[in-house]
């Protein structure tokens, strides 16, 4: 299914096993916030090589508080899919995204996009031209 995103201002670590690494790297922006968890939006993105856990950011001087960097998710057009249960399909997520990028105009300027929907949801958003 095709969306339309807009621009997503979070703060992010970069995971330096990839997404291998990426649970780790979640529990430590979890553990920054760990008062204010219920609401808060995680995604996880890979551009050039690079992977990172980010969280939305709530209000201007959280990152400064917090220490982490910021940066901007890019909005656009993007094929969206999703994995439930997908703590359970962690393996699938990777060959679930080379099957996307494969059936569609890739736009490979933008990162591609985990938005962890929940518990039972992983949203799968790979740019589109």
């Amino acid at each position: 299914m095709e969306v339309e995103l807009e621009d997503i201002p979070v703060m992010y670590l970069i995971s330096p096993s990839g997404p291998q690494g990426a649970g780790e790297a979640f529990k430590k922006l979890e553990d920054a916030i760990k008062w204010q968890l219920k609401g808060r939006k995680f995604y996880g993105t890979m551009f050039s090589g690079e992977y990172r856990v980010c969280l939305a950011i709530t209000e201007p001087r959280e990152p400064e508080k917090l220490g982490f960097p910021t940066w901007t998710i890019p909005g656009g057009k993007y094929f969206k899919d999703k994995i439930k249960d997908w703590e359970k399909h962690i393996l699938e997520i990777a060959p679930k995204f080379q099957e996307i990028i494969s059936k569609v105009n890739y736009d490979q300027s933008r990162p591609i996009i985990e938005f962890y929907r929940s518990q039972a949801e992983l949203c799968l958003l790979v740019p589109i031209k």
